[in-house]
């Protein structure tokens, strides 16, 4: 960890702070996302994949049953390496259509008893996408009728709650558990926290103990988050507003187009006509000429004439303009085009 990122934590201790107990930045944390969320307790984790496996298993084992349902783009699935079996034996039972939001006659269309179901806000793989607030309080209705517990992967829900305009506690009521990252909005080093009643958490503890995730030193992780919660939370409308106009450019300026056409999170993609090895040598010699990297990787399409990549505005995209990233883009697809017509 650099010198002045830690210096920068510890100046934002109040004085005498301890690095653990109930005074400690980690219980300060855990305190003020229950806080945030209106949720009775919750629980730091050091990695967002044991605390949505712990919060499935927990589910799983209150209802006697081994199945959740999410979404076929779901984290769990696409990046866990199937941790939720290989670890707790649980079974995944994909719902809906991998290219469009979840819908109520998805869910109504699952035969089998579900320990839970897994809802994403926003549906990061889908171009940070969100459903209206009606068909989310209608999907989740559904689901308890069925006996699931419902789980929220929050990740980016200090992303999410701009758009419906409601506080975090007024979402995070809904679930019956809620994941929020420290690292991605919040930008902190790492880390998670899972928010629920107290006896899901309590719960929640014996398994982060048992999964080695009971970590001593996460303090530093804890501190980091603090200020992410202090200096970017609030910023999170003026990010999604920044989103909004770059979007709007890259659409009536470029032969790029975006999902959605207006983002409701400071997440979308840009979808570009050119293949996805074209866009990527164009990237790699803007970025040797004058430094400038427009993305982290690119997507396959099924059109292998087509590729995209994401985009998440936050601090550092606020520095480009809307007219500044239409530039770029014209210079990306120009570098691309002329590569793909080289012999």
């Amino acid at each position: 960890m650099p010198a002045l990122v830690l210096q920068r934590m510890i100046d934002h201790l109040p004085p005498d702070t301890p690095p653990s107990g109930p005074d400690g930045p980690v219980e300060v944390l855990q305190q003020r996302i229950a806080d945030l969320l209106g949720t009775p307790a919750a629980l730091f984790f050091p990695t967002g994949a044991m605390a949505q496996q712990v919060a499935l298993r927990v589910h799983a084992g209150r209802r006697g049953r081994v199945t959740f349902a999410a979404h076929p783009t779901n984290h769990l699935t696409l990046w866990e390496q199937q941790g939720f079996s290989a670890v707790h034996g649980l079974r995944y039972h994909p719902i809906g259509d991998p290219n469009r939001l979840l819908t109520v006659e998805d869910l109504a269309a699952v035969a089998e008893p579900l320990a839970a179901v897994v809802f994403e806000l926003p549906q990061r793989e889908i171009g940070g996408q969100l459903p209206a607030w009606d068909d989310l309080v209608a999907q989740v209705e559904l689901a308890r009728e069925r006996g699931a517990a419902v789980h929220l992967d929050g990740a980016r829900l200090w992303e999410a709650q701009p758009y419906y305009e409601r506080s975090f506690a007024e979402i995070a009521a809904l679930f019956d558990s809620v994941y929020v990252s420290l690292y991605k909005g919040l930008q902190g080093v790492r880390g998670a926290v899972l928010a629920a009643d107290r006896s899901i958490v309590d719960e929640a503890a014996v398994w982060r103990h048992r999964l080695g995730g009971a970590i001593p030193e996460a303090w530093p992780l804890a501190v980091s988050a603090l200020i992410g919660l202090d200096d970017l939370l609030p910023r999170m409308p003026a990010f999604r507003d920044h989103a909004v106009a770059i979007a709007a450019a890259v659409n009536a300026g470029t032969e790029a187009s975006t999902v959605p056409a207006q983002p409701p999170t400071p997440l979308f993609h840009v979808h570009l006509p050119v293949s996805k090895d074209a866009a990527d040598r164009a990237q790699e010699a803007m970025l040797a000429e004058h430094g400038t990297q427009l993305f982290s990787r690119t997507r396959t399409s099924p059109d292998p004439n087509r590729c995209a990549f994401e985009v998440s505005v936050g601090e550092n995209a606020m520095e480009f303009t809307p007219a500044e990233v239409v530039g770029l883009l014209h210079e990306l697809l120009d570098r691309a085009t002329d590569r793909a017509m080289t012999p």
